[in-house]
């Protein structure tokens, strides 16, 4: 079979983009992730509406609800910001401000992740 591949490519290992065959497949794949993940976080959400304040708390304590919350924030954050990425990419022609708005971006999805696994380690091993 002929390959899709430019010789250049096969030379370089790189795309026409250089990257943009491998952002696409982790875009697809987090998205494919969040599928069932957005399902169990829906259905969570749904039965924890309308109870105390301590029924979240028991329910994060359990250590299958802690991880499956950890997963749908981490992959969530990094579809954002994949995603972010590619907004900036066709819209900014910048090279100063790309870089910039990739570090923010960046700087966002490090603290609001690491805010909400440590929230959730609180909530589990205490």
């Amino acid at each position: 079979m002929k390959s899709l591949q430019t010789p250049l490519h096969r030379v370089k290992g790189l795309g026409s983009s250089h990257s943009g065959t491998g952002h696409f497949w982790r875009e697809r794949v987090s998205a494919a992730a969040l599928i069932p993940l957005s399902l169990w976080f829906a259905y969570a959400a749904i039965g924890l509406a309308g109870t105390t304040t301590s029924a979240p708390l028991q329910f994060f304590a359990q250590p299958v609800n802690a991880f499956l919350m950890a997963s749908f924030v981490i992959i969530s954050l990094y579809h954002a910001a994949m995603g972010v990425q590619v907004v900036i990419d066709d819209y900014v022609h910048s090279a100063g401000t790309k870089i910039a708005l990739f570090l923010l971006v960046r700087l966002f999805v490090i603290a609001t992740g690491s805010a909400c696994l440590i929230a959730l380690l609180r909530i589990s091993v205490f």
